[in-house]
């Protein structure tokens, strides 16, 4: 049985373990099955000694458990497998560096949206790990939708009413005493594909 689910990395270290070529491979067959050392080394051509040094890696960062031991010969065999079947790296893993901690540019330019969105994978991370914690239920809601404009201007149209209408409905159910919710709202043309150049491309934001 593979890991399910979605793993928010904040830790620096272990994202390190997981940016390494080799153990995003092993990982990449662990989604799959949980395997062995020996089992891992002849899908991936390599030592079972090598597999063993990063698999011990991996599971110091909290990546992959030992399922159970298995006993061939002389050899003790552990049977391992993925905590999740989809890693993200949290900004705080950057430390000072990290997109969180970016000043917004206003409300229209890449700088505040990656801003935001760094800022609610961390928040949303953490409130997993603390819901998790307490075995309580975290109350959150997430609506997606797509929309065509004609034109600029009734995309700046849209934007201002957008704007308003939050502004009015915050104002409206805001009580101060209770517990502070926060609210997104993001715009952006949407992906049409994804490529091999996209995904190596180093991005550079400077407005």
């Amino acid at each position: 049985m593979s890991g399910t689910g979605l793993q928010i990395l904040r830790d620096p270290e272990a994202a390190a373990v997981l940016l390494d070529p080799k153990r995003q491979m092993l990982l990449a067959v662990l989604q799959r099955n949980q395997n062995t050392a020996t089992g891992l080394g002849k899908i991936l051509d390599m030592p079972r000694q090598r597999v063993n040094y990063h698999l011990h890696e991996l599971e110091r960062a909290g990546l992959v458990v030992q399922v159970e031991t298995r006993k061939k010969g002389n050899v003790v065999e552990r049977l391992v497998r993925s905590l999740a079947t989809h890693y993200l790296v949290s900004s705080e893993a950057f430390g000072v560096m990290g997109a969180d901690r970016a000043l917004p540019r206003g409300r229209f330019s890449f700088s505040s949206l990656i801003t935001a969105a760094s800022r609610m994978i961390r928040d949303i991370g953490l409130l997993a790990l603390r819901a998790a914690k307490a075995e309580k239920q975290t109350n959150t809601f997430t609506m997606e939708t797509e929309i065509r404009f004609r034109n600029e201007e009734e995309r700046s149209a849209f934007a201002a009413e957008m704007a308003a209408f939050v502004a009015t409905q915050a104002a409206k159910y805001h009580d101060e005493k209770a517990e502070v919710f926060r609210l997104t709202v993001a715009l952006y043309p949407k992906i049409a594909k994804d490529d091999e150049d996209d995904r190596k491309a180093v991005i550079h934001i400077t407005e």
